[in-house]
């Protein structure tokens, strides 16, 4: 007989012209790693924060039954005290705190009312140990990477004798050795007894990882998947998640490619607090008219170094080096110079570089051509409306009304909302940095269709990812980077895996 740790039953949760999630209904078995799968927007998250008492008893239908016994969290703290410890996917540290400091805070070990911490950080270090990360833990959370910090949120759950640990997208923000040291973690927990709930976009670690998979479509629950099961597999778990095949992960594209568009020659970066150190060094790079054009490298190779610097000189000090647009030399300091060239750029990191996270979607999908809709200085607002509308159905986003503020939007369709805010500036040339980092296999393949049509209407695509499989599956042509240096040009014929990661560790060009 199955030991069952949680099970919610007909969670049901609306918001203001929305139902979030409708009867959903799942079972968790105590001890194993159950894996939550679904498109950007299918409730995912929502289920998760009714559970761990985000969404508070009262503001939704449905009951939760935990560890045997029914539950009406009203508060997170009231969820962490019955054992249950959520990490979201915005990690919930505090940058200038130390490790310890953001271990214990509202948690302090003190004794008379004053705080212990030599005691303190003893059990910081403990726990530190225990989830495998050699860290001072006076360290501020500032001056370790986003891999360390992921642990320092695991430890700091660990530290509140949880029973079920859930975790929404982990890995999303991790290089390869970082996520696979996360993934040992989770199966050194589940030995140790813990349970386990991830959500997660990246089939193959949720293959790796899972004992269980729920997937959820469109706020129902759609089927619980057995991994060990006989054909489960990825192409299963997307149709599930889609309602229909995928049998290509990338859209069919005819390349048309045509004259000269862009050119990067001799590009030198330095980082912006050290004048010696060189981020990227003489750096060369062409795209032609119509051409989709990969960036490959491993992590701090310097590929969004290299793609900020030359949108504006938003990193870096010391550049030089020249920029060439249809063969004529471009002169570019800010980013409104590099808007009026004609490029555009969509950041990695969309919440805190893509978008303004209190405006709705119609500002900002207007917000970088606002010279488009605006007579002597005053935008037209239906000329706004106009746009805003027409680009929130040719790119699907769902959402009930373009006055939403994007912050309600899943990462998927927030994605899509950079993407227009761009696309409304007619760009000739668009450079895209992890256009599908944290979204579903259903929203990539719409945003690929976005890549085609800009490159079918002529443009020019730079596309930067750390998904090898997505450059090769898009890309007409790739570029390598490795510490800096543009190490090969790779024709797509000529492309696999094996011979980008040759290039991607190399330290000088071929």
């Amino acid at each position: 007989m199955v030991d069952t740790i949680l099970s919610m039953r007909n969670i049901t949760k609306e918001f203001p012209g929305v139902k979030a999630l409708a009867d959903v209904n799942l079972e968790v078995a105590r001890g194993e790693i159950h894996s939550i799968c679904g498109e950007n927007g299918a409730g995912k998250s929502t289920l998760m924060k009714v559970l761990s008492g985000v969404y508070p008893f009262g503001t939704y239908e449905g009951d939760i039954i935990f560890d045997g016994k029914e539950v009406r969290f009203r508060t997170i703290r009231e969820s962490e005290d019955a054992g249950i410890a959520i990490i979201h996917q915005e990690l919930a540290l505090i940058p200038e705190l130390t490790i310890t400091e953001n271990m214990f805070l509202g948690n302090e070990q003190a004794r008379g009312g004053v705080i212990d911490w030599n005691e303190a950080n003893a059990r910081a270090r403990a726990l530190l140990d225990h989830v495998g990360l050699a860290e001072d833990p006076d360290v501020q959370i500032k001056n370790i990477g986003i891999g360390k910090q992921q642990l320092v949120e695991i430890a700091k759950a660990l530290g509140k004798d949880v029973k079920l640990l859930i975790l929404d997208e982990p890995t999303a923000a991790l290089n390869d050795s970082d996520s696979r040291h996360l993934l040992g973690l989770l199966k050194e927990l589940k030995a140790k007894g813990i349970t386990c709930i991830m959500i997660s976009h990246k089939l193959n670690e949720i293959e790796a990882i899972s004992d269980s998979i729920t997937i959820i479509r469109d706020g129902r629950t759609i089927e619980t998947l057995d991994i060990n099961a006989e054909g489960v597999n990825e192409d299963r778990i997307i149709r599930g998640m889609v309602g229909r095949d995928l049998s290509h992960r990338y859209p069919e594209h005819a390349p048309n490619i045509g004259e000269l568009l862009f050119e990067v020659r001799d590009w030198t970066v330095a980082h912006p607090d050290d004048g010696e150190r060189l981020v990227v060094r003489d750096a060369s790079l062409n795209i032609r008219r119509g051409e989709i054009v990969g960036l490959a490298g491993l992590m701090g190779a310097g590929r969004t170094e290299l793609a900020r610097s030359v949108f504006g000189q938003t990193y870096g000090q010391k550049l030089s080096g020249r920029l060439f647009l249809h063969g004529k030399e471009l002169h570019i300091r800010t980013v409104q110079q590099a808007i009026n060239a004609g490029l555009a750029y969509v950041t990695e990191d969309r919440k805190s570089l893509g978008l303004n996270l209190l405006d709705t979607i119609r500002e900002s999908i207007t917000s970088a051509g606002l010279d488009k809709i605006q007579q002597w200085g005053v935008v037209d607002d239906n000329e706004e409306i106009v746009a805003a509308e027409r680009y929130r159905q040719a790119m699907r986003i769902k959402t009930p009304s373009i006055e939403e503020g994007v912050n309600k939007l899943s990462g998927g369709n927030q994605q899509k909302v950079v993407l227009g805010k761009w696309l409304f500036t007619d760009p000739e040339v668009l450079i895209l940095d992890e256009p599908t980092r944290g979204i579903d296999v259903g929203a990539k393949y719409e945003i690929y269709e976005l890549i085609n049509q800009m490159a079918e209407a002529g443009k020019g695509v730079l596309v930067i990812s750390s998904e090898l499989p997505e450059l090769l599956g898009i890309c007409d042509r790739i570029y390598t980077l490795s510490a800096g240096v543009i190490t090969a040009d790779v024709p797509r014929d000529a492309a696999d895996q094996e011979t980008l990661m040759r290039y991607m560790t190399q330290r000088k060009a071929v």
